[in-house]
């Protein structure tokens, strides 16, 4: 009889897991999303006794693993990734200063390789962000030196602006508090490090009958960049107005702000706590975030009744580009693509859209949406050095653009 109630309830327990569980989806070219060991940084303040300057990496988001003088005036910043294989995003944050202003070149150097990637943004004090100049930073034959003018003042150093988890929560915390009559704010899973993985529910009156946007951006930690662009959009969704009133009566927008918090508090170049590239585990979900974010999905799909459109996922590469799905014909939105990249051209100035359009062999977002949903899936990729007002501009008119388009209001 107990081995009877046994067997019950472990079919019980396996029943349940099913219905709160992502569906697999397959992919032809399978990628091992299992955890794996990260190397975490020694944080310290460390004196520079030869040169008179203090360097840190004792703050979230930093990324410095090791500091040697060179010469009387060059520091050699050895910077490593969290684990290996990885991809070329060679990101650093550093904070520096010293009891007298002095010139120090720092000379940036990676394991073998790996090359420099970011023009270094600098912020001095509370002062806005910079990007170095070519009087400040050169790189030839693969060696990348910053010469920065050091001073009392401290100074953070990063490949790109910081957004930790900190100025992400304040922003989206900010935002859905303003917007609290149409945004539900909600925290859906932990990460590894047991951070909090938010999704902003966004709707106008019932919530019935709604198919759904998603929006999703930070997978990979260092892409600042897409994050910017998916906030300009996403501000630009809750503005209030004739067209974001028609569209939230309509359609639900989930929005994931910060995807891997652990990967970027700890500086990571790529990975999350468990050592794994976040956008390429969506056909198992072994990793808390994935899983997180897409058992979410299902559950409002299956309790609600509805579908899923679209699946914006917000990245940063070396050049704006927006990779699609090559088929589109039979999805939920099958003339969207073309339809939303005419109005880009047509609104944004001197503008013409860089698409690369490719079939989903790996298991990514974008392939993701539309293999599991038959919805449109878009990874949306802002340059590193792209100008900040064209991103906030690209990412206001592409949501305007996106609006009008699925409420057909010309």
């Amino acid at each position: 009889m107990r081995f009877y109630y046994s067997i019950i309830a472990i079919v019980l327990i396996v029943l349940a897991f099913s219905c709160n569980s992502s569906r697999i989806i397959k992919f032809p070219k399978k990628v091992d999303t299992k955890d794996k060991p990260i190397v975490f940084q020694d944080k310290g303040v460390e004196f520079v006794s030869d040169i008179g300057i203090y360097i840190s990496n004792d703050f979230a988001s930093a990324r410095l693993n090791k500091v040697s003088v060179k010469n009387d005036s060059t520091l050699l910043l050895k910077i490593h990734p969290e684990n290996e294989p990885i991809n070329n995003s060679a990101y650093f944050a550093f904070k520096t200063w010293g009891d007298y202003s002095k010139a120090i070149y720092f000379h940036f150097e990676y394991p073998k390789g790996y090359e420099h990637r970011y023009i270094p943004k600098y912020q001095i004090g509370d002062e806005a962000w910079q990007e170095a100049d070519s009087l400040m930073f050169s790189m030839k034959d693969s060696i990348a030196i910053l010469k920065f003018n050091v001073s009392k003042d401290t100074a953070l150093i990063a490949a790109q602006e910081l957004r930790t988890t900190k100025e992400v929560k304040d922003w989206y915390t900010a935002l859905s508090q303003k917007n609290n009559a149409v945004t539900k704010l909600k925290i859906i899973g932990k990460t590894h490090l047991g951070r909090d993985i938010p999704m902003m529910d966004i709707y106008s009156g019932s919530k019935s009958k709604k198919d759904i946007i998603v929006l999703l951006t930070r997978q990979h930690p260092p892409e600042v960049t897409g994050y910017l662009a998916f906030q300009s959009f996403l501000e630009t969704v809750l503005e209030s107005g004739t067209l974001t009133d028609t569209f939230l009566e309509k359609y639900r927008v989930l929005a994931f702000p910060l995807m891997n918090p652990d990967g970027v508090d700890l500086g990571h170049w790529r990975h999350n706590a468990g050592g794994v590239d976040l956008n390429r585990d969506w056909s198992k979900y072994r990793q808390p975030e994935v899983y997180a974010v897409t058992n979410q999905i299902e559950q409002i799909v299956k309790e609600e009744g509805v579908k899923v459109l679209l699946g914006l996922d917000f990245h940063s590469t070396w050049h704006d580009v927006f990779y699609t799905n090559v088929e589109r014909e039979n999805t939920n939105l099958p003339s969207f693509v073309s339809d939303w990249f005419t109005q880009l051209e047509a609104n944004i100035p001197n503008y013409k859209v860089n698409e690369k359009s490719a079939n989903s062999t790996r298991p990514v977002s974008k392939g993701w949406f539309l293999k599991r949903f038959n919805a449109v899936g878009i990874t949306y990729e802002i340059g590193d050095e792209t100008p900040r007002d064209f991103i906030t501009l690209k990412g206001k008119i592409s949501a305007h653009e996106m609006m009008r388009l699925l409420t057909n209001n010309n």
